[in-house]
């Protein structure tokens, strides 16, 4: 089991780890480190709002959390509670839309699969992009 405080390290270790890989020519392995470094992220913000405690009334929620394992970028935003405020993020800043939906089409098969150096860049880019990177956002909820 880890804990909120270890999910957000882990989150930079695996920027860190991108970091080394890209400059490694290790496309691949950036990429997918990248994706989960907001993986991670999100966790943190799931714990955090189970740590409020205000979601216990809610049954669908409580059925939903149980696939809290996901790698699911899109469905841990909305495990998290922050679905609504992304949206209006979304619709307000046009440089974290675009960073979105580059990030949101990572998923955990990607450590099965070759990719380009150009794919690699453009997400690691739209995660730790300041100010506007996704998982600049996420440390705004964790």
């Amino acid at each position: 089991m880890v804990n909120s405080d270890e999910l957000k390290q882990l989150a930079q270790d695996r920027v860190d780890d991108a970091i080394a890989l890209l400059a490694a020519n290790r496309w691949a392995g950036a990429y997918h480190l990248t994706g989960f470094a907001v993986e991670c992220g999100l966790k943190a913000c799931v714990l955090k709002y189970l740590a409020k405690g205000t979601i216990f009334d809610d049954p669908k929620y409580l059925k939903d959390l149980g696939e809290c394992r996901t790698h699911d970028l899109d469905k841990l935003v909305r495990l998290s509670g922050l679905k609504d405020d992304q949206e209006s993020y979304l619709k307000r800043d046009e440089n974290y839309r675009r960073f979105w939906t580059i990030t949101k089409d990572w998923n955990e098969s990607s450590r099965y699969t070759q990719t380009t150096e150009a794919k690699a860049r453009d997400l690691f880019e739209a995660v730790t992009n300041k100010p506007d990177g996704v998982l600049e956002w996420i440390r705004l909820y964790w």
